[in-house]
């Protein structure tokens, strides 16, 4: 196989971490995040942040992050709001259901919720008989490579506080989202905007670990009770802390975010170039281009990449994912060699 573009976490981890893990190996520190790369780490993310009051943990993944914030931020019989298209809805295997809290999909066509259609799910309460609705799940980026706006997250945050809800985000490709050439959110805006959300890792360049940053302070309290029951809590968080420590301190997690997206955007304009359209327009590290079937076939004889929709039966679109790792060389040949597959 010439290369894999089916996610950005096939490969292990950034050199500079691989160091930092090694060259820290045999010191001594205290379980549990309290040891000293995990209070820096928590310092450096939250002066990223601008915002003293956040609070800051780390988890080993997306999907344990997930479930532990919404389990521990709903009451039995509140329910989460979200896209079909949502990480929680069909990639989690019903991690969020097993906590006892439904989710309730809207469909959108650029895998992002507005105010209007959380308002349409709103609509469908009915007193004691039904769930009543309490979370709101975004991802940025969306599971289609779509980004939020500053526009639109200060829209959804406004409303959310209007009616009492709590906007969470999942931000396992966050790096290549706040990257994105259309992007104009910050991390700041994050801090400002959200009740909770987290900073993904695992996708560039950590080998595991996510950090949750909650902003809401009536969500903080006792946090950490969910992560120990939740098997979220690592006895050597040093680990995690060790990571983000190296991720934030010179910002080698928007470097990486940047150059996923740099090596997407050149793939994204050789797929142009031979006249091939996309499902969706995407700014981020996931591409969606529509092939032929028989192109398909012959790429995959090389490379490793998602089979995302089939669009009729001559054509489908793929998931071409791009990752902190991905060298120029390897998109040069996968464009020459999408270009030979073309002729039939």
């Amino acid at each position: 196989m010439k290369y894999n573009f089916k996610n950005d976490y096939t490969t292990g981890c950034h050199p500079n971490i691989l160091k930092a893990l090694t060259s820290s190996n045999l010191t001594s520190e205290e379980g549990y995040g309290e040891d000293q790369y995990s209070k820096k780490a928590v310092e450096i993310i939250k002066e990223r942040l601008s915002n003293p009051d956040s609070v800051v943990h780390f988890v080993s993944g997306g999907t344990q992050a997930n479930l532990t914030v919404i389990a521990s931020v709903l009451r039995p019989y509140e329910s989460i709001i979200a896209v079909e298209t949502a990480h929680i809805s069909v990639h989690e295997t019903g991690a969020i259901e097993a906590t006892g809290h439904q989710i309730q999909t809207v469909k959108s066509p650029d895998g992002k919720l507005t105010p209007q259609s959380i308002q349409g799910q709103l609509n469908l309460f009915e007193e004691v008989h039904t769930t009543i609705p309490r979370l709101v799940y975004i991802s940025n980026s969306t599971e289609i490579g779509t980004i939020y706006t500053l526009e639109e997250l200060k829209a959804l945050s406004q409303f959310c506080r209007v009616n009492d809800l709590i906007l969470f985000v999942d931000g396992a490709r966050l790096a290549s989202a706040l990257t994105s050439s259309a992007s104009d959110v910050t991390l700041h805006d994050l801090a400002i905007y959200t009740d909770v959300f987290y900073i993904g890792g695992t996708k560039v360049g950590a080998l595991i670990g996510e950090a949750i940053v909650i902003n809401n302070k009536s969500l903080q309290k006792n946090f950490i009770y969910n992560m120990k029951q939740r098997g979220a809590l690592l006895a050597k968080g040093r680990l995690l802390g060790i990571q983000f420590l190296e991720l934030f301190k010179d910002d080698l997690f928007f470097e990486l975010g940047d150059h996923a997206n740099k090596m997407a955007l050149k793939i994204t304009t050789g797929i142009s170039d031979l006249g091939l359209p996309f499902l969706t327009t995407t700014f981020t590290n996931q591409l969606f281009p529509i092939f032929p079937n028989v192109v398909i076939a012959k790429l995959m004889k090389d490379y490793a990449f998602y089979t995302w929709i089939k669009i009729d039966d001559d054509v489908s679109a793929v998931r071409l994912v791009t990752s902190w790792s991905t060298e120029e060389h390897a998109v040069d040949g996968f464009l020459e060699d999408l270009k030979d597959a073309l002729i039939l």
